[in-house]
């Protein structure tokens, strides 16, 4: 509780309010698909940021990017984000 509990949900308010502006679209962009085939490798390297300090950040923008963009652009989320997420775990099943 206290001032530490009111700094840590604000900063997952900052987390969060930046994974939402990671998951629009700028309106430059040419094409949705275009956007998610050059933002979601990125977003999936948030994952594997080794910087202790900044981990649970990294993977709190990653987390909302990625749910944001599953609920409103399922089909392209699943191609660019959940198919390459999961397919360490595929591959084992498979072998």
């Amino acid at each position: 509780g206290g001032a530490g509990a009111e700094a840590a949900a604000l900063d997952w308010r900052k987390c969060d309010a930046v994974g939402k502006i990671l998951a629009a679209c700028p309106q430059q962009c040419l094409s949705l698909e275009d956007y998610y085939r050059q933002v979601c490798p990125q977003i999936l390297d948030l994952l594997h940021i080794q910087d202790k300090v900044a981990v649970r950040q990294f993977q709190r923008v990653a987390t909302t990017t990625l749910l944001t963009m599953a609920r409103e652009q399922p089909e392209l989320a699943e191609r660019h984000l959940l198919q390459p997420l999961l397919a360490p775990l595929r591959r084992c099943s498979q072998a």
